[in-house]
C-alpha cells in the first residue's frame, strides 16, 4: 500500500488550547477520504497544516514522502488546493488566472499554453477563457479553481467545502468531475458539510470532535460498528433515534411495542450516526 497523505500525534496548540489533539490517520494514494466534524472540530486547522500554511505544534505529517515542514516547497509541488473562499481574482480573465498560476509554477511553455487549454475544457470553461472572472456563475467560479489546482498536475488534492453554496445541479456536476478524477487515479481529501455528497464520493470516512479523530471507516463500517437498523420516536418536538444491528433487530423491537404512535423503523445513514457520534447536527 503506498501511502499518499499520513499524519502522526499531530497536535496544534493555540493559547494552551489544543484545536487539534493527537490526530494520526493515512490516506492511500488513489483513495478518496472524506474529513467530516462540526464547527470547531479541527478540520480546516487540519487542512492548513496538511498544505503547509500552518505548522503542527507537535507531530509529523508528511504529503507524498515529503515532510510539510522540513520540505514545505516538495511538499507543495505535489498538491492542489481548492479552499471554500472564492480565490481566483476576478479583475483577471479565466485564462490570466491560469497563466499566472502556471507562471508561479514555473511551467514552460508551450506545456503551459498545452496544461492551461487541457483543463479549461475538462472543466468546460475553455469557450469562457477570455472573459473576467467577475462575469462567471458561483459554480463556474468553483470550477476554475478546481482547474487551476489542476494546472500543475498535483498528486493529491484538496477540497475544502467546494461545493457551499451551490445550487443542486451545479454541485451534482462538480461531484462529476471529482469522482473522474479519482477514478484516473488522484488521491482527494474532502471536507464537507454534505453527508449526502459524502456517501456519494469517499470511500473512507473520518469523523473529528474536539481535535479528535473519533471515528474512521468506510461507510458500511461506520454502519455496521453504530448499528444498521434505526427506530425513530417522536417525543414531543424532537426525535429519539434508537440504533439496531440490523433494519429486522429494529423492526422486531417495533412490533414488540404496544404503542407504536410517533414510531417508525428505517436504514441508518451517515448522518445518523454522525449526530449520534458528536451529539449535534453539522451547522
Amino acid at each position: 500500500m503506498t501511502v499518499a497523505v499520513q499524519l502522526e500525534n499531530v497536535y496544534k496548540i493555540y493559547n494552551n488550547v489544543p484545536v487539534v489533539n493527537d490526530l494520526s490517520f493515512t490516506i492511500k494514494a488513489g483513495e478518496m477520504f472524506g474529513l467530516l466534524g462540526p464547527n470547531g472540530a479541527g478540520k480546516s486547522t487540519t487542512i492548513r497544516m496538511l498544505t503547509t500554511l500552518t505548522q503542527p505544534t507537535q507531530g509529523q505529517i508528511e504529503v507524498s514522502g515529503y515532510n510539510v515542514v522540513r520540505q514545505p516547497i516538495r511538499a507543495k509541488q505535489c498538491i492542489g488546493v481548492v479552499l471554500q473562499q472564492v480565490s481566483v481574482d476576478g479583475d483577471l480573465t479565466v485564462w490570466e488566472n491560469m497563466e499566472l498560476h502556471g507562471r508561479l509554477h514555473h511551467i514552460a511553455n508551450p506545456q503551459r499554453q498545452r496544461l492551461i487549454n487541457q483543463w479549461l475544457e475538462y472543466v468546460e470553461l475553455v469557450t469562457r477563457r477570455n472573459d473576467l472572472v467577475k462575469t462567471l456563475s458561483g459554480g463556474m467560479k468553483r470550477r476554475l479553481q478546481i482547474a487551476r489546482a489542476l494546472l500543475h498536475q498535483p498528486q493529491i488534492l484538496f477540497l475544502d467545502e467546494p461545493t457551499v453554496g451551490l445550487d443542486p445541479q451545479t454541485r451534482r456536476r462538480l461531484w462529476e468531475i471529482i469522482r473522474d478524477l479519482n477514478k484516473q487515479g488522484m488521491t482527494i481529501l474532502l471536507t464537507t458539510h454534505y453527508m449526502d455528497e459524502v456517501e456519494y464520493l469517499c470511500h473512507r470516512i473520518g469523523i473529528m470532535d474536539g481535535g479528535k479523530l473519533i471515528s474512521l471507516g468506510t461507510l458500511q463500517q461506520l454502519r455496521s460498528a453504530h448499528g444498521e437498523g434505526l427506530v425513530m420516536k417522536q417525543i414531543g418536538d424532537r426525535w429519539e433515534y434508537l440504533f439496531f444491528p440490523t433494519v429486522e433487530d429494529a423492526n422486531l423491537y417495533l412490533n414488540q411495542q404496544e404503542d407504536k404512535t410517533g414510531m417508525m423503523v428505517r436504514p441508518s445513514n451517515l448522518e445518523d450516526i454522525f449526530v449520534e457520534l458528536t451529539g449535534r447536527k453539522l451547522d
